[in-house]
């Protein structure tokens, strides 16, 4: 059973990761930055360092650094085999993301090789080994040996990686955007979707509305409605059938292509190449035990990009082409193996599922996208994203109240495009 309380995730590990009592100052990058990194690597303080710091843009909630040492002689290829990456959180993002789990996970994630050596935490970040390789763009998951190479790694995480919970209620509070949810609040985040252990894909979404600002009679109006709608949402979905114990895999849930990173290839089979490509994931803070439906939906939705062009979604074939080598994959690494399975029927069976989940991203990233509107110090228009988001789920929800009901309203774009065959 892929079951594991929260206590026995490292043996400890996670108490005895060093912790350096500085932070990242936004308002003096380098000067910071730079005060991290030789807390870390004092020897990088001789006169023949050369520090540098490379800024990576492709995420829209935290500051992420590359910090190399350019000492004269060295190539490329070693400078990045010490290079490490500096991820400063995002301004007010503890209302949104438990960062000790973050941690966690990501422990969990390097005893299992799929996560770069942690190398420290210090006050609002963590700092880790560098991964040689490229950061996809949305273009890139649209390629068919990429999102062939992101089925596989995707169906590794789901079927080797044993979900952690809980092992007893929370002791503390929780922090919102408005003040301190206790008590009452805790037990209906922990109880969200009644049956399943927490914490999974809904207690989060139950968090987050909690965190919602009510400041407004508009805002509270809101808050009240999304709610009525997860509500609706865990009674629809929470209990269908899935892979993992509980329907529930050790979900990535933000795969957006920046969080994807294309693995230098090996050439010759000598090398231990097979000819095909393979990827990387990184940042693991919304990584969650949640239906693996929801996560291959979530990850399609990043097909087109934060500009969410809906043109370029995956059509019925493309999403039938993963899923085919996500299913084979998947049932190939699994530890406790079925005497028999039909991978077809399995395949078209998480294809249908996938079907369902597609309008639940929308939801998700529509109230997490509220919430940043209100502490995020980024430029990024947040609050038009919430807006464009949302209108995912409220199509989805439109398309699936008219199905076998023809209505004389037009499909969105984005259901029409999730429609098309090929």
């Amino acid at each position: 059973m892929h079951l594991q309380n929260v206590n026995g995730v490292a043996n400890g590990q996670l108490g005895q990761l060093r912790h350096i009592p500085l932070s990242y100052d936004s308002k003096n990058p380098d000067s910071s930055a730079r005060a991290l990194i030789l807390a870390l690597r004092p020897e990088w303080a001789g006169p023949d360092s050369k520090i540098e710091f490379i800024s990576f843009k492709d995420g829209i909630t935290n500051t992420l650094l590359k910090a190399i040492n350019k000492k004269e002689g060295l190539s490329e290829e070693e400078v990045d085999k010490e290079a490490v990456l500096l991820r400063a959180y995002g301004h007010g993002t503890d209302v949104l993301i438990d960062r000790y789990r973050e941690t966690q996970n990501h422990e969990l994630l390097m005893n299992y090789d799929l996560a770069p050596e942690l190398l420290a935490r210090f006050d609002n970040g963590m700092i880790y080994r560098y991964i040689r390789g490229t950061v996809t763009q949305p273009a890139d998951l649209r390629e068919s040996s990429i999102y062939l190479a992101v089925a596989r790694r995707l169906a590794q995480w789901h079927a080797i990686v044993p979900c952690i919970y809980e092992a007893h209620p929370r002791k503390n509070s929780v922090n919102s955007v408005n003040g301190t949810v206790k008590g009452s609040r805790n037990t209906a985040i922990d109880h969200a979707a009644p049956g399943k252990p927490s914490p999974n894909v809904w207690t989060v979404m139950q968090k987050w509305i909690f965190a919602l600002p009510t400041d407004t009679e508009a805002q509270r109006a809101r808050q009240a409605n999304l709610q009525q709608e997860l509500t609706r949402l865990i009674e629809e979905l929470s209990e269908r059938p899935g892979l993992g114990d509980y329907g529930l895999v050790f979900a990535h849930c933000d795969l957006l292509s920046g969080n994807v990173i294309i693995e230098p290839q090996k050439t010759s089979a000598k090398d231990g190449g097979d000819g095909q490509k393979k990827v990387s994931f990184i940042d693991y803070e919304y990584a969650t035990p949640s239906p693996a439906a929801f996560d291959l939906a979530n990850h399609f939705a990043e097909w087109g990009g934060f500009d969410c062009d809906y043109t370029v979604l995956p059509t019925r074939g493309q999403r039938l082409e993963f899923i085919r080598e996500y299913i084979h994959t998947y049932f190939g690494l699994l530890p406790e193996k079925p005497s028999s399975i039909d991978e077809e029927a399995e395949t078209q069976k998480l294809l249908a599922e996938v079907d369902v989940f597609r309008g639940v991203p929308g939801f998700y990233w529509g109230i997490w996208a509220l919430i940043q509107a209100t502490i995020s110090h980024i430029d990024f228009d947040y609050a038009e994203y919430a807006e464009i988001r949302l209108g995912e789920y409220w199509g989805w929800r439109e398309a699936m109240n008219n199905t076998g009901n023809p209505s004389t309203k037009e499909l969105s774009l984005r259901e029409k495009r999730w429609a098309q065959l090929e």
